[in-house]
């Protein structure tokens, strides 16, 4: 009779054991899979984030994007890299809703509108329209925004230090990269006294980087030549009205211009017109020169306010909007050659970072 006693208690002590230790299994893996359900964990915290290691808090963020070309797509590519690296990550334990309007508007503001009324952890708006229409319809989830040229004239906010609202983010334009840009046309073209900018005037992004460098132009006496346009399809027809009127050709961030840049290169090698751009991701497309950075790394720079915001509870009021602080000129070697360019030492000598920033054939 003890020897079933002692038996029936081992065996009862063995059961416990194994049922406990079955329950915190099903609690993990219900917390890693998060059952597809962001908002159902929001607000729990079950891990800490060990070594860059995804944690335990399932995150939702929605992404509007106003048009699809390199510059945009590496910006989100940064951003999402960011994430990944502090432990936040797609398929794990981020669900990314995200949107593309095509450059269309009326898309642009139906995705703002479906942001608007979603629950999401944060909401990244990619460009200044994007920016400009998720920022009229969403006042409470935490924003960012990432590649806008100029946020105060875009109203997205008051003050650069301290937006003091629910949005911020980083700019993509130093006033002073398209200053260079012109004085570097000016001093190493002597043949160009006019400059073709193809531009969609509805995006104040492009208008206020075309003021910048019309001012810049006209200090070294070169007149800028405007050829507006309304949607993409048009910017052929403006660029080919510019041949013949223009020594060369420019484009600003206009995200409608830069959707057709294969257009322009085309044109620009038929015609030989040096094609100068504002970001580095045509310039690798096969524009000649810019003064500018990687989108990766700015897209990355945002991600990591917004890992401060989801983990740490920051507020993007309080966040500095920043600008690109690493400019350096970029040049295409290959591109020149398309264009009938001849590169200078005088033009290398510009490029800090050679073995980065000159693009060989």
């Amino acid at each position: 009779m003890k020897k079933f006693t002692w038996l029936a208690l081992v065996l009862a002590a063995v059961l416990i054991i194994s049922a406990c230790g079955a329950g915190k299994g099903n609690t993990d893996s219900g917390n890693a899979a998060g059952n597809g359900n962001a908002s159902g964990n929001k607000n729990t915290e079950s891990g800490s984030d060990n070594g860059g290691n995804a944690d335990q808090k399932q995150y939702k963020i929605g992404i509007s994007q106003i048009a699809e070309h390199p510059s945009l797509d590496a910006t989100r590519e940064g951003f999402l890299a960011a994430l990944k690296d502090a432990g936040i990550e797609v398929g794990k334990n981020l669900e990314v809703d995200l949107n593309n309007a095509q450059g269309d508007p009326t898309n642009n503001l139906s995705i703002a509108q479906k942001l608007a009324g979603a629950d999401n952890d944060l909401i990244l708006a990619i460009a200044t329209p994007s920016a400009m229409a998720v920022a009229e319809e969403e006042q409470e989830t935490p924003t960012l925004f990432a590649a806008v040229t100029d946020p105060l004239a875009a109203k997205l906010v008051d003050n650069l230090d301290k937006p003091g609202a629910n949005i911020s983010g980083a700019s993509d334009t130093n006033p002073e990269a398209i200053t260079r840009l012109m004085n570097f046309i000016a001093a190493n073209f002597p043949d160009v006294k006019s400059v073709g900018l193809v531009i969609n005037e509805g995006e104040p992004n492009a208008v206020v980087m075309a003021d910048i460098a019309e001012e810049a132009l006209k200090a070294n006496g070169i007149e800028l030549v405007r050829a507006a346009v309304t949607n993409t399809s048009e910017v052929q027809q403006a660029a080919e009205s510019l041949v013949g009127r223009v020594d060369a050709l420019y484009i600003t961030l206009d995200n409608m211009v830069v959707s057709a840049i294969d257009t322009l290169i085309e044109i620009a090698n038929e015609e030989k017109l040096p094609l100068f751009s504002s970001d580095r991701d045509t310039v690798e497309r096969g524009a000649f020169a810019t003064v500018g950075f990687k989108y990766y790394d700015h897209g990355y720079q945002v991600g990591q306010m917004a890992v401060d915001i989801l983990k740490n509870g920051a507020k993007p009021g309080d966040m500095k909007v920043t600008v690109p602080d690493k400019l350096d000129f970029i040049l295409n070697l290959k591109a020149a050659q398309d264009m009938g360019i001849e590169v200078t030492d005088a033009m290398k000598k510009e490029v800090a970072d050679q073995e980065q920033n000159l693009i060989q054939p």
